[in-house]
């Protein structure tokens, strides 16, 4: 028996991958400092909690496909506050941001079509285009530019009869770039131009650390039918394990596409919907403490990066991750070494490699994604374990 080829072509997740080894240290006794993945550990808000503990439901039944139109319908609020006209019938409710991208996959791709992404982008954009049996086509960004946008002629150069769809990550995962209105009115031009959909990746929105305006996909005039939107409440809120994202279009046609795997799929999670729609009542004062934290850890994990010999990180400008430039060949070899054969005083650190979220393995060897989504006291001490692993790996390699 064999499985599928395309089961065989799924990567490997840089972001989990490891977690055996990080398993296998705990129970030695290690303390590991997870760096790898985007679990904030910042409460959720209290009136999310409060929501679970004071339902009063006698029968957990299926939601509607789409989603209950009450918590469409607050959302639909919710995006007006950032200039985002909808309707509750342009909010389709999924199962975390993940499954939106893999529905929009499913609807606008045919096998063997292409969509262009950016390099280095979320290293499932790459999974579910295998799923859906699409081509992956990037565009290099470069950590010594700060990963802005090469000139948008790069991204002419890559289309082709084939493609069908560019996407986007803004504020970006992993890089933390926020792209500027200038860059999103030219991407606007090229899906014009091109007849594309533009599918907008923007669960970070609450997290820009500049003065720069956020700019969504749905701000774009004369596009409005080639956006989806794709979004999630796991982040802003800190309830990754509720499930619970969104697929926003105006184009009718996509909708009702999307709404077949919807139905496929029956609905999504009933609690994460009740948890969801009581968070879009949290206090303003929660996504203000929350902002003034992430922002001091980044300016916290930045300079402390900086510090150490041969490490350089840019300045993310949204999001809370950052790709860092290691002075190893083998940033996934280092980082497995970290957690099977490295610890510092009963501590050690667990980083995703780079190499995973970029289109070619052969780029970004040298670098991993750090997420500072840890307090700044853990992350004090994760700097000190990182420039102890480094010091040793280097010498160790050297022998």
């Amino acid at each position: 028996m064999e499985i599928s080829q395309r089961a065989a072509s799924m990567p490997s997740s840089p972001i989990r991958k490891l977690a055996k080894y990080a398993d296998a240290a705990k129970r030695n006794g290690i303390h590991v400092y997870h760096l790898n993945i985007g679990q904030p550990d910042i409460p959720t808000p209290q009136c999310a909690i409060d929501a679970v503990r004071q339902t009063d439901r006698k029968i957990l039944e299926y939601s509607p496909s789409q989603g209950y139109k009450s918590l469409r319908t607050k959302l639909v609020s919710y995006y007006a506050e950032y200039g985002i006209d909808l309707s509750p019938d342009e909010i389709i409710v999924t199962a975390g941001g993940s499954e939106a991208i893999q529905f929009a996959y499913m609807t606008c791709l045919n096998p063997g079509d292409e969509i262009i992404v950016t390099d280095p982008s979320y290293a499932n954009y790459m999974a579910f285009a295998i799923s859906a049996g699409a081509i992956v086509r990037s565009v290099r960004t470069r950590i010594e530019d700060g990963f802005k946008l090469p000139p948008i002629e790069e991204f002419e150069k890559q289309i082709t009869p084939k493609t069908k769809a560019i996407l986007i990550c803004n504020p970006n995962n992993p890089t933390g770039y926020l792209y500027t209105k200038r860059e999103m009115l030219q991407i606007r031009d090229l899906v014009k131009k091109h007849n594309l959909y533009l599918i907008s990746d923007e669960v970070y929105r609450e997290f820009i650390y500049t003065k720069a305006p956020y700019v969504s996909a749905c701000h774009l005039e004369g596009i409005e039918d080639n956006v989806i939107l794709v979004d999630s409440v796991s982040k802003r809120y800190s309830e990754c394990g509720i499930r619970i994202g969104a697929l926003i279009t105006k184009n009718k046609e996509v909708r009702q596409a999307v709404m077949k795997f919807c139905q496929a799929r029956l609905s999504p999670p009933l609690f994460g919907q009740v948890v969801a729609e009581a968070s879009l009542s949290t206090p303003q004062e929660y996504m203000e403490q929350v902002y003034d934290e992430y922002l001091e850890r980044r300016n916290f994990l930045l300079n402390e990066l900086n510090k150490i010999p041969g490490v350089y990180s840019p300045t993310p400008m949204g999001a809370f991750y950052t790709m860092v430039q290691l002075p190893v060949d083998d940033a996934e070899r280092f980082c497995q070494w970290c957690l099977t054969d490295f610890q510092y005083e009963g501590q050690t650190v667990m980083m995703a490699p780079g190499a995973g979220f970029y289109t070619h393995p052969e780029d970004g060897r040298n670098q991993v994604r750090m997420a500072y989504t840890l307090c700044c006291e853990d992350l004090a001490k994760a700097m000190v374990v990182l420039a102890k692993a480094l010091e040793a790996y280097n010498n160790e390699e050297t022998k």
